[in-house]
């Protein structure tokens, strides 16, 4: 048995240190926390400072049992989980719950799983840190606080199975703010003035714009008559160098950003992969807030860059965290290895990689130099200057390796908005040739919706969260069904185009798409009734300084400034007492609106919420007659939905003709809108809107949906029509009644017998037969009383291991 047993979270990581350690040390993972608060109501006392009592999983219960034989054999064992909060509680976790004592038990940490990391962590152990652990404990007890006691309130107040979190609140209320500041925009209209040039040879073109724009058509029409019979020359020309530097480092944040801007990736997917990189000893911790690089990084990448690019490329730079309560002592995140320009992985590793590779190494380059060309171009017509700009670049610098985007790159279009890349030679006082010049009516955009990516990045300028918590928090909104990510179809929007060109002008009316969106968030009908109900009732909830007060809270907390049960005390008392209040006194919240009055029964036509999601209801409750009821449809919202469009809702299910004397029905089920045709049904394609579909379109759907089943049957067995072979996904099938069968590797199809499928599906059907058996019988085996008193035993080990759980106190610093 090895002298030191050493526990880290992830196996990828004990499998990576394992090879850097001798055999005197057996590294295993604790597979993340070992446990956690028990889910019942009792799990914190909050009149006892706030005591927890936790338990093992039944799915860690083997790891534990495993990890404590160990440790009871092993001399020393050392706790090398994660470096930030949440890894210290785990280290504390299974310091409790493996019955650790203090004089054989190090703690070590390091940022990069490196040989030489690993060593130097091994030579410089330390003890738990209680008051990291108790930062972390503050942040578990607030948020389950917060859940256990706002989720009820939902339940009774909204709609039932709804739940809150602290943190997951806020970012909700950022979307639906947002997508309440786009539905009250009203776009304004104004026509770009935008001219193109030659010097007398048609080869030296260039454009030029005018600064301002012009409110009306008319205004705009006039400006291009001017400039009829205008000369056109050189007013001014300014030359001045420029310089660009390069971005820091990565963080968690800003990681996530470029990897959604650049990779298409979602925050959720970076980490992940992300955290592969890290275990597999290619970057360095991946949750950091610091764009800090150590003295050992910055010497590599130097090499590395003189080595690659040569001198003049490099440029050491000491970069400065601004996030408020940043660890300036961790690093950013940067490829261990400045040598290894590329990996061996999957391409999304390879991609991720070599983003942090070209990041972090730009971050220590020199500037790229450009020269700018500002001219003026004066009209003898009117008093204005036209302006034409260009850019030269002299040295690429950083530019070589990494150019940073921008969400504003996103939505960028391309028509006359680029600069020209550099002016042709002009000289001060030199007539130009005008080709021709265009007023091209633009309006005015919305706030940008958020991406996942935008989010994380609004969610840190505010000092909500930190870099361990952003992905959870955008993966819980979605799954708790309070924001969609999606694509949204854009609308036609008209605009106009006067074009001047040989002394005449043209008008053209254009159409453009707006509104068209790609991945991004928006919220639910149900996310906007609960947001609403939390900033009317919970204000300190959803509230953005609130929210931020409480993460510098917890950073005072990790720094042993401020007692965890005094923060927690201050925070409780207000909030149970708003719970309180607001579980006797406030109103159902639905969200329903008067939309008018259907013409037909002369009852009201209001939409709400219901126990399925969005309604439009025509009647009341209380009326003899039953009211009747339709689901809203993808994209419309209680908020902003229409009389107009609500009526047509109820257009559906409307029959749209026969065929094979059987009726086809359109209508809107839970997945889209579908065609019922003798009890059978057929989704509808996304370009067919389910009120026109004609009967034609529906006739010829139904024959394609035949057709392609047809097409996937491969084989029919005459004895018995219920078995046959399809195409699937994955390759061919056997379908048998209800089970589904796999056909065995190197088996023809042609070969298949119906007696192979009979001898196929009662082997795959005995065997959950079996499970079960099996399991009832070991049932059977553990019930005599000896075994139930050694259950007993370990549910007082566990009493005791509650008890023995609550943090240590953080001494205030004097």
């Amino acid at each position: 048995m090895a002298k030191n047993l050493l526990i880290v979270e992830s196996p990828a990581k004990a499998k990576t240190i394992e090879g850097y350690l001798g055999k005197d040390f057996l590294v295993k993972s604790s597979y993340g926390h070992i446990r956690d608060l028990v889910k019942t109501d009792d799990a914190i006392d909050t009149d006892k400072d706030f005591q927890q009592k936790y338990e093992v999983p039944s799915d860690k219960k083997a790891v534990v049992s495993e990890l404590k034989k160990l440790a009871k054999a092993a001399e020393t064992v050392w706790l090398a989980s994660d470096e930030d909060r949440e890894g210290e509680a785990i280290s504390w976790h299974l310091f409790e719950t493996l019955g650790l004592k203090d004089e054989s038990t190090k703690r070590i940490v390091f940022h990069e799983i490196t040989k030489p990391a690993i060593l130097k962590a091994i030579e410089n152990p330390r003890k738990i840190d209680y008051n990291l652990v108790n930062a972390q404990q503050a942040r578990r007890v607030l948020d389950r606080l917060v859940g256990f006691e706002l989720s009820p309130v939902l339940w009774k107040k909204v709609k039932p199975s709804l739940s809150a979190g602290r943190v997951q609140s806020v970012a909700v209320r950022l979307i639906v703010d947002r997508e309440r500041e786009v539905i009250r925009f009203n776009a304004e209209a104004s026509f770009r003035i935008v001219a193109f040039f030659h010097t007398g040879k048609v080869k030296d073109s260039f454009k030029a714009e005018l600064p301002h724009r012009f409110a009306t058509e008319a205004e705009a029409k006039q400006f291009l008559d001017d400039c009829k019979t205008a000369e056109f020359a050189v007013k001014s020309l300014e030359t001045k160098p420029a310089k660009r530097a390069p971005a820091a480092p990565f963080t968690t944040s800003t990681l996530q950003q470029e990897a959604s801007r650049k990779l298409g990736f979602s925050v959720a997917r970076t980490m992940q992969v992300a955290q592969r990189l890290y275990e597999a000893g290619r970057i360095t911790y991946m949750r950091t807030d610091s764009v800090n690089l150590s003295d050992t990084a910055t010497e590599a990448a130097e090499k590395e860059i003189r080595s690659a690019y040569g001198d003049r490329y490099h440029k050491l730079r000491k970069y400065k965290t601004k996030t408020s309560g940043a660890q300036e002592a961790h690093e950013a995140i940067r490829p261990t290895y400045f040598s290894e320009h590329s990996i061996e992985g999957d391409a999304a590793e390879k991609r991720l990689y070599d983003l942090i590779w070209k990041r972090a190494i730009a971050s220590q380059m020199s500037e790229a130099e450009f020269e700018k060309t500002l001219a003026k171009i004066s009209i003898s017509t009117r008093k204005e200057d036209l302006s034409a700009s260009g850019e030269v670049m002299k040295f690429d610098g950083f530019l070589k390796v990494y150019f940073e985007s921008t969400d504003e790159d996103q939505d960028q279009t391309n028509d006359e908005e680029s600069d020209n890349s550099l002016l042709p030679p002009l000289t001060t006082g030199q007539a130009v040739v005008l080709k021709s010049m265009n007023a091209t009516e633009r309006f005015t955009r919305p706030p940008a919706r958020y991406t996942e990516a935008a989010l994380v990045k609004k969610l840190e300028e505010l000092g909500i969260g930190r870099p361990s918590t952003y992905a959870p928090t955008i993966s819980t909104i979605q799954n708790r069904g309070y924001v969609v990510k999606e694509e949204r179809e854009g609308r036609s929007r008209d605009y106009r185009v006067l074009t001047l060109e040989n002394a005449e002008i043209s008008a053209v009316t254009k159409t453009e798409i707006t509104g068209a969106e790609k991945g991004k968030m928006f919220p639910t009908d149900i996310g906007i009734v609960v947001n609403d109900f939390l900033v009317e009732h919970f204000k300190g909830i959803v509230d953005f300084n609130f929210t931020a007060k409480v993460e510098k809270e917890f950073d005072e907390i990790a720094h042993g400034l401020t007692e965890w049960t005094d923060m927690l005390r201050e925070f409780y008392g207000p909030f149970h007492s708003e719970v309180q209040n607001t579980l006797e006194n406030a109103e159902r919240a639905n969200n329903e609106r008067e939309l008018g009055v259907d013409p037909v029964s002369g009852k009201p036509v209001s939409v709400r919420i219901g126990k399925f999601g969005p309604l439009v209801q025509i009647g009341a409750q209380d009326d003899e007659e039953k009211p009747r009821f339709a689901s809203l449809r993808k994209g419309q919202m209680i908020e902003t939905i229409t009389f107009e469009d609500a009526m047509e809702l109820f257009k559906l299910p409307k029959k749209v003709g026969v065929f094979e004397e059987k009726e086809m029905t359109v209508a809107i089920g839970r997945f889209g809108p579908y065609i019922r045709h003798d009890s059978s049904f057929y989704s509808l394609p996304k370009d067919l809107d389910p009120l026109d579909v004609t009967e034609e379109e529906c006739i010829q759907i139904i024959k394609e949906k035949r057709q392609k089943d047809i097409e996937k049957v491969i084989r029919v067995f005459d004895e018995n029509p219920e078995a046959q072979i399809e195409q699937g996904r994955w390759g061919p099938f056997i379908r048998f009644g209800k089970q589904n069968l796999k056909i065995p590797k190197g088996t023809e199809v042609e070969q298949i017998t119906y007696e192979d499928v009979l001898k196929w599906a009662e082997a795959d059907a005995p065997k959950g037969k079996a499970k079960v058996t099996a399991k009832k019988a070991t049932t059977t085996k553990k019930a005599p009383a000896k075994k139930a008193t050694a259950a007993k035993k370990t549910t007082t080990t566990k009493a005791t291991t509650t008890k023995k759980a609550a943090p240590v106190k953080a001494t205030k610093a004097k």
